[in-house]
């Protein structure tokens, strides 16, 4: 499977003015089977904009969206806040992703790989940050999309429990891979996330570069993540010059 999209103008109407806001120009992405693409740019910029006409929740754009699919796609969404329903259990919340029809036993697979099998009967505001994340990333799964969505899921996490939702994010997709589209400002993040990584720039936003990411390269080679940080960086430095 194989995901073009094409925006070639996207933009907002702006009250008490009459030219519109313009978002997104000339933007193109493509999308292989099973890829981990990392999209990074300036905040504000038209990520979350760009995810959101993907997944069809806003249709209002000039272009086109081709999943090459003989039926709609499956589409996982998982936003900045894990929007759990509060009177529902962790397992229940899980349930409710299902399509009509789907092996529940996926839901039992999927709390084992997130270690929540014991707080499949807890509620959300009994859970940690951490925890609902968790939840949020596996009822993501439980769908098994064609095309996974990430909007910056991991942001308001300390540190540590940020670094331990990248892998699970990881052990998930081995056992259960999937096409990935994730946002995040974070360019470490990408790296050690991403099979490619495309640098946004805004004023519209569009495409400015793409660096694939060595499939040789490893979190102890500190050389080598700090070598195309460095390139990073400078492709963003350059584009914010431009």
């Amino acid at each position: 499977m194989t995901i073009e999209i094409r925006i070639d103008r996207k933009a907002f109407p702006r009250r008490g003015r009459t030219e519109p806001q313009l978002v997104l120009e000339n933007l193109h992405l493509t999308l292989h089977e099973h890829e981990f693409v990392c999209l990074v740019g300036p905040s504000g910029c038209g990520k979350t904009t760009l995810l959101n006409l993907i997944a069809g929740l806003d249709q209002e754009f000039e272009g086109r969206i081709d999943f090459h699919l003989p039926k709609p796609p499956s589409l996982g969404y998982v936003f900045q806040e894990p929007r759990l329903l509060p009177w529902r259990t962790v397992r229940e919340n899980l349930e409710l992703a299902l399509p009509r029809g789907h092996n529940r036993q996926i839901i039992t697979d999927l709390l084992a790989i997130t270690d929540l099998t014991p707080f499949q009967h807890a509620y959300p505001h009994q859970l940690s940050l951490g925890m609902s994340r968790r939840v949020a990333l596996a009822r993501a799964f439980a769908i098994e999309p064609d095309l996974l969505l990430m909007d910056e899921p991991f942001v308001s996490l300390d540190t540590a429990t940020a670094e331990k939702m990248r892998l699970l994010l990881q052990k998930l997709r081995q056992k259960r891979p999937h096409t990935v589209l994730f946002v995040t400002h974070d360019l470490r993040e990408a790296i050690a996330l991403a099979d490619r990584i495309v640098l946004l720039a805004a004023k519209p936003c569009h495409t400015v570069g793409e660096f694939l990411v060595p499939r040789s390269l490893r979190p102890a080679d500190e050389r080598g993540i700090a070598a195309l940080h460095g390139e990073l960086l400078k492709a963003i430095q350059r584009s914010a010059s431009d």
